[in-house]
């Protein structure tokens, strides 16, 4: 026999009957509740996307530097612009899995966050906000520290990027 919509308005149950108590309707505790911490793993997860893009152009622009296609002080300006953005967005991680309660997730993301407060801290002591002084960032050692750090610095986004799409 066809269901039609009678048969499934007599099936339905009504929840605003006093006598029938709210826990006995047929979907009590089957839905799903969009919480802050759901929130907070979806903007994660779309910033941490954004982060990945801006790691990747800067293991470009260092490799760039290394090779000797990009004048230094071209090349400086653009990388510079992106790393006070690059640790604001993973300040707000760590300050959105505090806030939602996730301290897993907040304890993976705490040594990088420590890491690039470290880094601001103890920039060049001109006091500007320069991470990558075109002039010192020539420097061998440096130019090798700096895309070692990009590297190391992807490896964690993509890390992460694949733990919030799977949290």
């Amino acid at each position: 026999m066809v269901s039609t919509q009678i048969d499934k308005d007599e099936d339905r149950v009504d929840c605003s009957v006093a006598d029938t108590p709210p826990t006995r309707h047929r979907l009590a505790g089957t839905a799903m509740a969009f919480t802050f911490a759901a929130f907070c793993y979806m903007l994660t997860l779309v910033l941490c996307a954004a982060l990945i893009f801006f790691v990747i152009w800067q293991i470009i622009a260092f490799d760039e530097l290394r090779t000797d296609f990009k004048n230094p002080i071209d090349q400086s300006n653009p990388t510079r612009a992106l790393v006070v953005p690059e640790y604001s967005i993973h300040g707000l991680f760590c300050l959105m899995f505090m806030c939602a309660g996730e301290w897993v997730t907040l304890g993976l993301n705490i040594p990088l966050l420590f890491y690039h407060l470290w880094r601001f801290f103890h920039r060049p002591a001109d006091g500007s906000e320069v991470m990558y002084d075109p002039v010192s960032v020539m420097n061998a050692d440096i130019l090798n520290y700096c895309q070692k750090e990009s590297w190391c610095k992807l490896g964690f986004y993509l890390l992460s990027f694949f733990y919030y799409l799977y949290r």
